[in-house]
């Protein structure tokens, strides 16, 4: 069945009849009076939505929808049959719009739940209506009035508790057929999904949920590059968005977090409030050895934002349990700790004064270095000139000793004789006296 999501057709409401101008003939019967009837009601054009339709097909092929008129009043006091409404039934999620306008209508996003998009005409009065005690034989009737008449689109937005998103070959369509009974097209080229799918998920405990996916997307997306914009809409009803990173995509400029970036900004671009829902971000292909390698690095680059990483392999199984156990907690409680992780400590920056402190360390340290060198040269200048003072000082020592040991000779001598005069005189004169 082919996919259809935005149609646009015209609507016509039937008109109401017309009511009848009669006076009652019978035999026996004088001044029977008026007794034209009243016109019927046309029929209105009432969409429904249906929860066992998926796409706007029957729209597309047949754009014109018309309800039937009312019946015409007629004589003998008999009104004309009011005509059935149009009852037109859609998809559960559908939005109807005016065409010239674009204001939103109404939202069937309940399964049952109607609308009425053109209004029946109103059946005319016949002239026994108007008869009176000063007019008992009214020659006119009222004519019913006109059924509404529109141009509207539908716009399809699927009821999906969960949505899938990703670049090209990511593989979306292998995840939604390992965890529910939806088999898309899966094969080795991008853009092989090319209508949303959806499934559904029979959780624990008799829990259920229903998970879409769409078209792959790629950047410029929100600009209508690829195929991903115009079902964008398909997950604006989701509660929770599982983000799948392809681990293992090879081509010139392609890194999981610059995807992972990449994604995001389309998202906000199409819609600020789609790109504020909780993300469950799931690297894929963990089995393949170049994915596991890059997944450290990802993982690395996610817990620096705070963001919890949750590996899967959609092609063997490994971690779908876990993915499915956080999106339905998520789901179902409105929790979204476990999407968070604590982000690593930064390294204390030092402050700008310690800056330059630093910055004068260097001058302090040439100053320290240099300070020994002064002080090893202050210490060799003594240890060289003190054996010359020293010598010389012996020298002078020298030298004035054998000049003071000669002066001390001279004055010796000098005294001597000058002791030996007196004291020879002494002895002679002391011999005179003995004499006589």
């Amino acid at each position: 069945m082919k996919f259809v999501d935005e149609v646009r057709i015209f609507v016509k409401a039937g008109d109401g009849g017309h009511g009848a101008v009669a006076f009652r003939r019978e035999k026996f019967i004088e001044r029977g009076g008026p007794s034209g009837g009243d016109g019927g009601n046309g029929g209105s054009v009432i969409f429904v939505a249906d929860p066992q339709l998926t796409t706007l097909l029957d729209f597309r092929y047949q754009q014109h929808h018309r309800a039937k008129n009312g019946e015409n009043g007629m004589g003998s006091d008999c009104n004309g049959r009011a005509s059935d409404d149009l009852i037109l039934k859609v998809p559960s999620g559908t939005l109807i719009r005016e065409a010239d306008s674009g204001e939103l209508l109404a939202d069937l996003s309940e399964p049952g739940q109607q609308y009425v998009a053109a209004q029946g005409g109103r059946g005319g009065l016949g002239n026994m209506n108007f008869a009176t005690s000063t007019r008992q034989t009214p020659r006119f009737a009222q004519e019913g009035t006109k059924g509404e008449e529109r141009t509207l689109i539908l716009e399809l937005k699927l009821l999906a508790d969960v949505g899938l998103l990703g670049f090209p070959n990511a593989g979306k369509s292998t995840l939604i057929s390992r965890v529910s009974r939806a088999r898309p097209k899966i094969a080795d080229y991008p853009f092989t999904t090319l209508v949303p799918n959806l499934g559904m998920i029979q959780y624990k405990d008799n829990l259920s949920f229903v998970m879409a996916d769409i078209p792959g997307l790629i950047e410029g997306a929100s600009e209508g590059v690829g195929l991903g914009h115009q079902f964008l809409r398909h997950v604006e009803r989701c509660k929770v968005l599982i983000h799948l990173i392809d681990l293992g995509a090879e081509g010139e400029g392609r890194d999981p977090v610059k995807d992972y970036d990449i994604l995001n900004r389309e998202l906000e671009k199409y819609s600020a409030e789609l790109s504020k829902k909780p993300q469950v971000v799931a690297p894929n292909k963990v089995d393949i050895t170049e994915a596991r390698e890059r997944l450290e690095k990802f993982t690395a680059a996610m817990r620096k934002r705070g963001v919890a990483v949750f590996p899967v392999s959609t092609a063997t199984g490994e971690g779908l349990q876990a993915l499915l156990d956080v999106t339905a907690e998520v789901l179902f409680t409105g929790r979204t700790g476990k999407l968070q992780v604590e982000r690593p400590e930064k390294p204390a920056k030092k402050a700008p004064a310690k800056k330059v402190s630093a910055a004068k360390q260097p001058a302090k340290k040439a100053a320290v270095k240099k300070a020994p060198a002064k002080k090893a040269a202050a210490k060799k200048a003594p240890a060289k000139k003190a054996p010359a003072k020293k010598a010389l000082a012996k020298k002078g020592a020298a030298k004035k000793a054998p000049a003071k040991k000669a002066a001390a000779k001279k004055a010796a001598a000098k005294k001597a004789p000058a002791r030996g005069k007196t004291g020879a005189r002494a002895k002679t004169v002391a011999k005179a006296g003995r004499r006589s």
